[in-house]
Formats: structure tokens, sequence, C-alpha cells
């Protein structure tokens, strides 16, 4: 309900992947019949980000195939659809959005579902050769350049830097992955789980530089061309084509003057509200989830369509309980699937309880204080299932062990 005990009868969404589709859908289905417009500031349909660094990399899957959903469905749902426009301010006392266009969208309800931006090299803007991955258009031409004998070199080994690697390795291009860190991921799921994803990546053929001698230093260009890679120890790497994989941060930069807390995301409440009529969604939000009992905000596809129903809800009036979601997570690395679900990141203790890493099928838990918070899974994945369940208990460390 609004200030005044009126329902909403204007809902704009400022976003247009999963979280953002999957709200306005939502609030179609729960009966909501008012005036809902979807903006978004690509010219694609709304489409899916994970097979981006996949199968669209891969060459497996042709570009269309990553909609969410085709046309006349989008039609069904009674849109104002607004692709290739961009939201440039909020005035949160008015309720209206500026957008790119000149034009303004007014609001009873707002759900920012900006997502992320890629961070990029320094000075690296217009250098041919050198590209990102978050869009649908990153992913073609990351693709078109990238041919049998291409010289990769990737900048950082998260999980889209391994799976940039894990692509182009299958394509038959030479690879370079670079990570500052002493393991890849450690900070994430562990060293010796780090370490095992270090060990696919060098078994297929990957050159992989860790530690501080191989941060990047400079890149050498040649005639508005990535020619190089200069790393800290001096060395240069040949390079044709570069993928900067160096994190990303909230898509917040519009909401500057609007006064709402947006450092590293846009700050929210249990129930995912920033402000009276304001909600966000997907990776852009930053809320307090009382299961964990501390902010944090989720760059994972699973969260987003969660979220966004749940926001949804919250918008139409249906959703009143805090949101307290188990996080999920997975990612291909060659023919090996990783999934987990829980909270690793900040973790204290990993512990191997099912399987071996050399036999590529194992279950890892993970502790914060004293409580089991995350489960890591390869290869087993009905025991993950399990353990899934029992991270809903939220049980005690020793107690998790002796259920293992």
């Amino acid at each position: 309900m609004t200030e005044n005990g009126a329902a909403p009868r204007r809902i704009v969404v400022v976003g247009s992947s999963v979280a953002g589709l999957t709200v306005v859908d939502t609030v179609r289905r729960h009966g909501f019949d008012g005036a809902v417009t979807l903006i978004g500031d690509e010219v694609h349909l709304p489409y899916d980000r994970p097979p981006l660094s996949k199968q669209i990399l891969a060459g497996d899957w042709a570009p269309e195939r990553v909609r969410l959903r085709q046309r006349e469905d989008l039609d069904g749902l009674d849109l104002d659809l607004r692709l290739g426009v961009t939201a440039t301010g909020l005035d949160p006392e008015r309720r209206r959005v500026a957008l790119s266009d000149g034009g303004a969208a007014a609001y009873d309800r707002l759900v920012i579902a900006t997502g992320v931006q890629p961070r990029r090299l320094p000075e690296t803007d217009g250098v041919r050769g050198v590209h990102t991955l978050r869009t649908l258009d990153d992913a073609v031409a990351l693709r078109a350049a990238l041919q049998p004998d291409t010289r990769l070199v990737v900048v950082g080994a998260g999980f889209l830097g391994t799976e940039i690697a894990a692509a182009a390795r299958r394509l038959g291009a030479r690879v370079w992955l670079l990570e500052p860190a002493p393991t890849p991921l450690a900070a994430v799921v562990g060293t010796e789980i780090g370490g095992f994803v270090a060990e696919l990546h060098r078994e297929q053929g990957v050159d992989l530089r860790t530690g501080p001698a191989a941060a990047v230093r400079s890149l050498r260009v040649e005639d508005g061309a990535v020619t190089g890679v200069r790393t800290a120890d001096g060395e240069v790497l040949p390079a044709d084509v570069v993928a900067v994989a160096i994190g990303s941060r909230p898509a917040v930069d519009w909401l500057s003057a609007s006064g709402l807390r947006c450092a590293d995301g846009v700050h929210c409440d249990a129930t995912c509200s920033a402000a009276p009529g304001v909600f966000a969604a997907g990776d852009v939000a930053r809320w307090f989830n009382p299961r964990y009992g501390t902010e944090m905000r989720v760059e994972h596809r699973t969260n987003a369509s969660e979220q966004a129903r749940y926001v949804a809800g919250a918008v139409v009036g249906t959703e009143t309980q805090p949101f307290s979601p188990v996080p999920y997570f997975w990612s291909d690395q060659y023919d090996v699937k990783i999934q987990s679900h829980g909270l690793l990141h900040g973790h204290d203790e990993v512990r191997i309880v099912a399987g071996s890493l050399p036999d590529r099928r194992f279950i890892a838990l993970y502790r914060r204080g004293s409580r089991l918070s995350g489960v890591l899974g390869v290869g087993d994945f009905r025991a993950l299932r399990r353990w899934r369940s029992t991270l809903d208990a939220d049980i005690d460390w020793h107690d998790a062990l002796s259920a293992g």
C-alpha cells in the first residue's frame, strides 16, 4: 500500500535483464492491472546473461537463444517497454525517473534492477582488441575475435575470467590467465578448491600466472590495437586479444543526486526497500539478509530471479516477510560443473567431507564463526541437495560435521 492507503497504479522497473523482467512478469501474475513500464538501456529484448560466458562465447548457441521472452510474450504483459533508453536521474519526492531521451517515467512504485558494470583497465577505452564481457554485444564481439591460435590474455581469474579462458581453449586459442592473488578464487572458495580450479586450467593448456608478478602494469599498443600485456615483473606477453575480468561495480551512477545510499549497491532493508516506494532487486541490490545477520549483494542469476519475485510481491502488497534466501551459484569449467549453496565468502574454515579433489567428485563445507554457512559440490549433486536442506536448518558446525 502507498502512504495514503491507496494501492499502486503505476509501477516502473529500471533494468530489463532477468531481475527486471521477472518483476513485471510476477506483478502481472499477482493480478496487478495498472500501468507497468520496463526501461532497458540495451536495444535487445530481455535476455539471460549466464550463457554469455558459456554457450555464446563457445559458439554453441546462436545469440537469439538467450532471449528470456519473445516479442509476442512481452506484448501479452501489456508493458510500456522502453529499450535503448537509459535512466539518468531519480527524484524520489516527485516519484519520477529522468530518461536519456528527454522524457520521464512517473511511478507509485519503482524497482531498481540496473545490475552492474564491468571494471576496466585504465587508459584502455578505444583500444582495439581489449574486451569486457557483460552484454550480449560484448559476448558476440569477443567470440568473433577468438580463432584457433588467437593469443588471448585474460586479466582476472575469478569465475568470469576462468569461464572465458575455458571457452577460449575450446575454440583453440592460446590463453594466458593472469591473477595477482596467489590462488584463483581463494577469497571465495578457499585455497584448496581454488588450487583445484587452477589445476583444471593448467591441464587444459592455459598458462596461468599468479601472485604479485602477474599484475598488469600496462598494455603494449600499436596503431590503436593491443599487441601485448606487460606484467609487474616486466615480462611482455604477446596478445591479439585481451579480456578484462577484474570485477564489476553496481550501475548506480544515475542515482548520485537521489539521496539513496548507494555505496557498493543500492542499500535496502530486509524487505528490499530503499526508500518509500522504491525497491531494488538483482545484482545492484545490497540488502540486510536476516538469515546471516549481515548486508549482502549477490551477483548471481538465481538470486536475481528469486529476489525479483519477492520484490514483485512487496510492490503489490502480498509479501511482508524479510527476504532471507540461501544464495546459490554455479560455474562451468570445461567439463566440470561447480555448484554452491550458502555464503562462502568470508569463511573461517573449509572442510572436504566427501569424495576427493583428484577424483573431481567432492563436497566441501564452509564455516563462519560456529555455524555451517555454505556448501560446495563437484560431481555429486544428489549429496549437494541434501546439504542444501541442512543449511536451511542453520546448524552448528560440529553438528554439521557429525551429520556428514
